[in-house]
C-alpha cells in the first residue's frame, strides 16, 4: 500500500491511532514553532525592555494576520476532511485549490491595509516609547505577509490528508534556518531588531517553497491541486468561509485578549510589565503545544467522522482528546511551575534584562495553571470546526477568552486589588470557565448528532 493511502486508511480507521498519530508530528511542528518564536524573544530580550516589549505589540497584529492563513486552512482542513469521508475525490481537490487561490487575494489585501495603518494601530495599543521598534519589526514582516498566509494554507492541505511527515519536515526548516539565522541577523550583521524580522521572513519563505515543490514539483499527494481541476464554486468558497472567519475572527480574539491584557499591564506597571507578559506567555504557548497539537488532529479525525456519518468516531476522537490533553496538561503545568526561576533566567541573561527575571518567573508560576484550564475547551471548538460548524467555535472563544478572561482579570486585578497576579489568575479562570461551557455544547452536538443518524 502507497504511503498516501496508508494516510487515508488511518483518518478514516480507529479515531484514537488516528488522533496519537496525526498529533505527535503536530507537537513537534510546533514545538519547533514555538522554540524559534522563543528564540526570537531570547535574542532580542538582549536588547534590552523595550525592543522585547515591542515584539508583545506587534504580536498581536500578527497572530491576527496570521491567523488568516490558518483560518483559510482550518476551512480547507475541515472541507477536505469532510469529502473524503465521502469518498468525494474530485471537491477534495477542488476545496485545496479553492483554499489557495482565497490565501493569495486575502493576504494582498490585508498587506496593504497593515502597511497603511500600522502606526495608528500601535499608537492605540500604547507603544509609547517603543513604537519605533515595532514599526521597523513590523514592516518587513507585515510586508511578506502572503509567505506566512500561504505557509498556514499549505499545511493544512497536508494534514487534510493525514500526510504529517512532509507537514513537519517544512516547519522543520524553518525552525532550524529561524534559530541560526536570529543571532546572525540581530549581532553578528548588527541589524536589531530589524534582523530578527528578516531571519523569521527568510525562514517562512524556505519552508513554503519545500511545500510548493512537493505540492506542484513532485506531484504524489492524495490530492491533486493542478490547476486543472479547480471549478470555481460559490458554495464551496462559502463553505470554506463559515470555517475560515470564524477561525480567523478567534485569532482576532486572542489578539484583541492580548491587547487589553496589555493595556491592563501598562495602566498597573508599564512597559516593563508587557515585556514580562510577553516572556511568560511565550513559555506558557510553548506548554499549550500538545494540547494544540491534539485539537489539530481532532478537527482532522472530526471532519473525517462528520463526512463518513459516523457517530461513534466522531464521539470516541472528542472524549479521547480531552482525555489525553488533561494528562499531558498536568505535567506540563508542574514542570512550569517547579522550574519558573530556570526558565526566566533564559530572558535575564544581558545587564538591560536581568531586572525581569523575578517578575517572569512570578508570571509562570500563575499561569502554569493555564494550560490545566485548557483543554476541554480546545477540543470542543476543534470538533466544531471539524464538522463545519465555525460559528459555535468562535462563540465558545468569544464567550471565553474576550469575555470571561477580560472580565475576571479585570475583577481581580482592580477591583480585588491583587495588581498584576490578577491579571494572571483572571486570565487563567476565564478560560475554565468558558471552557466548561463549550465541553457540554460539545457533547450535546454529538448526541444530536447521533440521535438524527438513527431517527
Amino acid at each position: 500500500m502507497s504511503e498516501k493511502n496508508k494516510n487515508i486508511e488511518m483518518i478514516t480507521g480507529d479515531p484514537k491511532n488516528a488522533i496519537i498519530k496525526l498529533s505527535i508530528p503536530m507537537m513537534i511542528s510546533m514545538l519547533l514553532i514555538m522554540l524559534y518564536n522563543i528564540a526570537d524573544s531570547i535574542w532580542v530580550a538582549g536588547l534590552g525592555a523595550d525592543a522585547l516589549a515591542a515584539i508583545g505589540f506587534i504580536t498581536p497584529l500578527f497572530m491576527v494576520l496570521v491567523g488568516l492563513g490558518n483560518g483559510i486552512g482550518a476551512g480547507a482542513n475541515s472541507l477536505i476532511a469532510r469529502y473524503i469521508g465521502a469518498k468525494d475525490y474530485d471537491q477534495a481537490n477542488n476545496a485545496g485549490l479553492h483554499a489557495i487561490v482565497l490565501c493569495i487575494v486575502v493576504s494582498l489585501i490585508f498587506t496593504v491595509l497593515m502597511m497603511v495603518f500600522m502606526r495608528q494601530l500601535l499608537e492605540l495599543m500604547g507603544a509609547g516609547s517603543t513604537i519605533d521598534y515595532a514599526l521597523n519589526y513590523g514592516y518587513i514582516i507585515f510586508g511578506a505577509l502572503i509567505i506566512f498566509v500561504y505557509s498556514g494554507v499549505a499545511s493544512a492541505i497536508f494534514r487534510s490528508e493525514g500526510d504529517m511527515r512532509r507537514a513537519t519536515i517544512a516547519i522543520a526548516v524553518t525552525a532550524v534556518m529561524n534559530i541560526i539565522l536570529d543571532p546572525i541577523f540581530i549581532y553578528v550583521l548588527n541589524m536589531g531588531i530589524n534582523g530578527a524580522a528578516w531571519a523569521t521572513v527568510i525562514s517562512a519563505t524556505l519552508s513554503c517553497i519545500v511545500m510548493s515543490y512537493w505540492i506542484w514539483g513532485k506531484n504524489d499527494l492524495y490530492l491533486d491541486l493542478s490547476p486543472k481541476n479547480f471549478n470555481y464554486q460559490g458554495k464551496m468558497i462559502i463553505d470554506e468561509l463559515q470555517v475560515a472567519i470564524p477561525s480567523t475572527l478567534e485569532n482576532i480574539i486572542f489578539s484583541a485578549l492580548a491587547i487589553i491584557i496589555n493595556g491592563m499591564l501598562v495602566t498597573v506597571a508599564g512597559t516593563t510589565a508587557v515585556a514580562v507578559y510577553t516572556a511568560s506567555m511565550r513559555i506558557v504557548q510553548m506548554a499549550m503545544i500538545p494540547l494544540i497539537g491534539i485539537g489539530t488532529a481532532e478537527l482532522t479525525v472530526s471532519g473525517v467522522a462528520y463526512g463518513a456519518r459516523n457517530y461513534e468516531n466522531l464521539k470516541t476522537g472528542h472524549s479521547y482528546s480531552i482525555k489525553l490533553g488533561f494528562i499531558l496538561s498536568i505535567a506540563l503545568g508542574a514542570i512550569m511551575f517547579i522550574f519558573s526561576s530556570q526558565i526566566a533566567a533564559m530572558f535575564s541573561y544581558t545587564s538591560a534584562s536581568a531586572e525581569l527575571a523575578p517578575q517572569i518567573a512570578t508570571a509562570i508560576s500563575v499561569l502554569s495553571l493555564f494550560v490545566l484550564a485548557i483543554p476541554h475547551g480546545i477540543m470542543s471548538s476543534m470538533v466544531f470546526q471539524g464538522v463545519g460548524k465555525g460559528v459555535y467555535s468562535l462563540i465558545i472563544t468569544l464567550l471565553r477568552s474576550l469575555i470571561l478572561e477580560t472580565v475576571f482579570a479585570y475583577i481581580f486585578c482592580f477591583i480585588f486589588g491583587w495588581g498584576l497576579v490578577g491579571i494572571y489568575a483572571g486570565v487563567v479562570t476565564g478560560c475554565f470557565v468558558g471552557g466548561t461551557v463549550g465541553y457540554i455544547w460539545a457533547k450535546l452536538f454529538i448526541k444530536r448528532f447521533g440521535e438524527n443518524l438513527h431517527a
